[in-house]
């Protein structure tokens, strides 16, 4: 069977996370959405998205394709109803479809709005976790780690902890091969600790689970982690984080503190940056919504900062509470940013101007080659398409 991750309708509540990647993509837990459906299928998966998305997250077609809801994460008896599904059937639950089985005919009908094409229904009343906005990634975070704890170590040993560390709980450690942990304290009686392949975690780190690092990230020396936080694939991460997810190849190497926040790949976060994740009248927290174009209550009364990919920061910046900052933004200067920077900006509270898209292709080439990665023409063609989408953003 051929399986396809499709983004849902509720995908512009998501930006700017999505605006360059698959719903699927999102990253929280140990893994990303789509680890966690390929782990339980045991099948590699491709994606039906946005049409410029499509060249990086190319669409595979087979004869029969079950199609999944990117934003609903797996849980085995969610996972055994849509085993069950024959073609031309749908597995919904109230008024959301969770996945399709559908010939390769009745899938080319499915984008097409002239086309009376209809699934059968079958209701299911199996729970699960769907992330239909963007706070929702910190806010689930503890039980998606708890979830990929036990689906990556079951029946696996762990690397040996060192002496020089302070561990409470070890039994709730899981070191992969590779890691490097010296001289830190690791607290896992409130959750599971998880370090990944080729990890680093430095002399006089303290961390409190629950929390995942992923392979080859870094934890700097005297860092304070406390649980839930995600630290993605190849970031380096100091000061203080708590409740927060950082996806990948991003750096918040110095003191400041990161809180409730959900950070993109390639961000960088200056020294002494500070996130206010807590308003001083205890209010619910807005945050503002695409799709709406205004602010929204979150119901959340902590809730830190949203950034984009290929956003960074200058030293001192100081994020308000419930702040959004879009794709390739440059902030810098003294004083309280705004709480929502669109996309391709450069400046801060003394103003902002467009951020030219030759300059943001730069420094993202000098970005991804510290990396040994390459900022390919793929690259640059989804910036390009942002760039377009974001505009009437930097004109409000």
């Amino acid at each position: 069977m051929n399986y396809i991750l499709f983004d849902s309708s509720n995908r512009s509540n998501l930006l700017p996370l999505v605006f360059t990647r698959p719903v699927a993509d999102l990253r929280f837990g140990i893994l990303t959405i789509r680890e966690k459906w390929e782990k339980y299928l045991g099948s590699k998966t491709s994606s039906l998205t946005e049409g410029y998305l499509q060249a990086k997250f190319p669409l595979i077609e087979s004869v029969e394709n079950i199609l999944i809801n990117g934003s609903i994460c797996p849980n085995p008896e969610l996972l055994s109803e849509i085993l069950k599904l024959k073609s031309g059937y749908s597995l919904i639950k109230d008024e959301t479809v969770i996945a399709m089985c559908l010939s390769a005919d009745a899938l080319k009908l499915l984008g097409d709005p002239d086309s009376n094409f209809e699934c059968e229904t079958i209701e299911t009343k199996v729970g699960y976790v769907k992330i239909e906005n963007v706070w929702d990634l910190f806010n689930y975070n503890e039980k998606a780690i708890n979830d990929d704890f036990v689906l990556l170590t079951s029946g696996r040993k762990s690397q040996k902890l060192s002496p020089t560390n302070r561990a409470i709980n070890p039994e709730n450690i899981f070191i992969e091969e590779g890691a490097v942990v010296e001289y830190a304290i690791l607290n896992a009686s409130k959750g599971p600790i998880y370090i990944g392949k080729e990890a680093e975690v430095m002399e006089g780190a303290k961390v409190r689970g629950p929390f995942a690092m992923c392979e080859h990230a870094v934890l700097k020396m005297d860092a304070k982690i406390y649980g839930p936080t995600t630290v993605g694939p190849y970031s380096k991460i100091g000061g203080e984080v708590t409740s927060s997810v950082i996806f990948g190849y991003s750096n918040k190497v110095h003191d400041g503190f990161l809180g409730h926040s959900v950070i993109g790949e390639w961000c960088n976060i200056g020294a002494d940056t500070n996130t206010s994740n807590l308003k001083n009248t205890y209010e619910e927290v807005k945050l503002w919504s695409y799709p709406d174009e205004s602010f929204v209550s979150t119901g959340l009364q902590f809730c830190g900062t949203i950034m984009g990919d290929h956003s960074k920061c200058g030293i001192n910046t100081m994020f308000n509470t419930g702040t959004v900052v879009g794709v390739n933004v440059n902030v810098y200067g003294s004083g309280f940013q705004r709480n929502f920077i669109p996309s391709f900006t450069w400046g801060g509270t003394q103003g902002f101007a467009d951020f030219e898209l030759k300059k943001a292709f730069r420094i993202a080439e000098a970005v991804f080659a510290r990396r040994s990665k390459v900022f390919d023409k793929t690259e640059k063609a989804i910036l390009v398409e942002i760039y377009g989408l974001t505009h009437n953003n930097r004109r409000a």
